[in-house]
């Protein structure tokens, strides 16, 4: 089979290490649909459900917006008709704009948190907030136990933070 033909038949599959071997042949992540509109592997994943071949090919170039992401075509569109609620996380995660008045199928703090994940760890290219800013300062905390932790502290702290978003 050729490349192309390879990585519609992984992501038919969903199997990621096949989509990855694909690519790596030299499959292009925007493959023509047969009408003249590229994004078809990634229109694929969405409606498909596969949320790690969305990010893989997302972090290959796939483009994860449309000029208007109610376009029926749209990766947003084709998650949110296929009830694909974790493909529709991902995507906001990595940068697509949810139009205002779209239903998502997401509780408004699910919503809130992969909007909040986009804007602090690095959706599009610029490995920081999409402004361009450099990235937040995260924290690592490495826990050998958990027993008698109390996690209210840090689930604080995340409201809170996803409060001031909602805020901006």
């Amino acid at each position: 089979m050729s490349p192309p033909a390879d990585l519609i038949k992984a992501i038919r599959t969903g199997l990621l290490s096949e989509v990855v071997a694909a690519l790596d042949a030299g499959a292009q992540v925007e493959l023509n649909d047969g009408q003249g509109d590229s994004g078809l592997p990634l229109a694929m994943a969405c409606f498909m459900g596969f949320a790690e071949i969305v990010r893989e090919l997302a972090l290959r170039g796939a483009k994860v917006n449309f000029p208007d992401n109610r376009d029926s075509k749209s990766p947003l569109s084709m998650a949110i008709r296929g009830g694909r609620n974790e493909v529709v996380k991902v995507l906001i995660e990595l940068g697509a704009v949810v139009p205002p008045g779209v239903q998502t199928g997401l509780t408004k703090q699910e919503l809130m948190v992969a909007e909040w994940k986009a804007q602090h760890f690095g959706a599009g290219s610029t490995g920081g907030d999409p402004s361009g800013n450099s990235p937040s300062e995260v924290e690592e905390i490495k826990v050998t136990g958990c027993y008698g932790t109390d996690t209210d502290v840090l689930d604080a702290e995340m409201r809170r933070a996803i409060e001031t978003m909602g805020k901006k």
